[in-house]
């Protein structure tokens, strides 16, 4: 008797589950699927205001902005509110995927429509889902969460390849010489895999990338 009501309380707890999934997707289908083009960027939430990252943050946000791209971010502080912020700055839509956490109080204000998930998964769905590209900054454990998704994702061409830039050459270099080295030596990975993105700290280079692939989309459409 134990067993059965044991099992139909598992049932119940994986049906509620199932149905909250659901209705986080159809509200991010319903909120983001028809932004246009848009790059997601990525970046700690922790990291300070003082750090040089952010002002990079806030710079290529505005610049991508101004060049006709919607922002995205995860909708925290640091990194993730000087995009939105530069975003804001070029009059361009800023817009975020935020995350139920202890620790994170709701979008940042520089949000202009944000949705607010539960579940991780559904949360990088949405970041990646939609975009043209990636900027990645300086981050923590979810950062480089959400940058070995997309890279696994075009690796296995479940998405299309577009741009992921990791910015800052310092704090990136160790990652990037370990997959390089230990990884492509042991050969888990391959040379293309480490073609799918670029290390830079150059945002001209990350503009005219973003812009040229907007020029050439919309000559695509004409």
């Amino acid at each position: 008797m134990n067993s059965i009501l044991s099992f139909f309380k598992t049932v119940r707890r994986d049906l509620i589950m199932l149905y909250k999934i659901r209705q986080e997707f159809k509200q991010g289908f319903k909120a983001y699927g028809n932004l246009g083009p848009m790059v997601s960027v990525f970046g700690s939430a922790r990291i300070s205001f003082s750090h040089p990252a952010i002002q990079k943050a806030e710079e290529i946000s505005y610049r991508l902005g101004l060049a006709g791209y919607t922002i995205m971010t995860g909708g925290g502080p640091s990194i993730m509110e000087a995009a939105n912020r530069g975003a804001r700055r070029a009059q361009s839509r800023s817009v975020a995927v935020n995350i139920i956490l202890s620790h994170e109080k709701g979008a940042n204000p520089f949000v202009d429509e944000s949705v607010t998930m539960k579940y991780f998964f559904s949360r990088k769905y949405m970041l990646i889902s939609y975009s043209q590209g990636f900027v990645v900054f300086p981050g923590d454990v979810e950062t480089l969460d959400e940058f070995f998704e997309i890279v696994t994702l075009m690796q296995t061409g479940k998405i299309k390849k577009r741009p992921i830039f990791l910015v800052g050459v310092e704090y990136w270099k160790g990652l990037v010489d370990w997959m390089g080295g230990p990884l492509m030596e042991s050969l888990a990975i391959d040379q293309k895999t480490m073609e799918l993105f670029q290390i830079t700290d150059d945002l001209d280079l990350i503009c005219s990338n973003f812009t040229a692939d907007l020029k050439r989309s919309k000559n695509e459409v004409n």
